[in-house]
């Protein structure tokens, strides 16, 4: 699973709502490299990045994820060992801009689903590599 994470070239293959990938620093995933990704739908795409706040392979990547004018958010992804195989935990929330408005029972029940979809597409690529 971690070699998953650790292929920033792959994250629109997983991450709900990012739709493509437009470079990935020759770091990722250390502190502070960046994926430079596309979000939303052709043809309202907008450009931005997520950035490594912190890393400790194989068990959690802390990541700043930004999508302006939407906003930013911090988004946790821990691996716990579970028996033969790796159980996956997302923790995210926005931190800047307007996702803050929205409630955080409501940002809470949009993102769970968001990140529901997120872990099925993850599983799906881990079970064919």
């Amino acid at each position: 699973m971690w070699r998953i994470l650790a292929d920033g070239w792959l994250y629109p293959l997983f991450v709900v709502g990012a739709s493509r990938m437009r470079e990935v620093d020759a770091a990722w995933p250390e502190v502070g490299a960046r994926l430079h990704h596309s979000v939303g739908a052709w043809p309202v795409l907008v450009d931005d990045t997520t950035e490594v706040l912190e890393v400790r392979p194989r068990e959690s990547l802390r990541l700043r994820a930004r999508a302006w004018p939407g906003g930013e958010a911090e988004v946790t992804i821990r691996l716990v060992p579970e028996g033969a195989g790796t159980r996956l935990v997302i923790e995210e929330d926005a931190v800047r801009g307007p996702g803050l408005l929205v409630p955080r029972p409501v940002r809470h029940l949009q993102l769970r689903w968001r990140n529901v979809e997120t872990l099925r597409r993850l599983a799906l690529l881990a079970e064919r590599r």
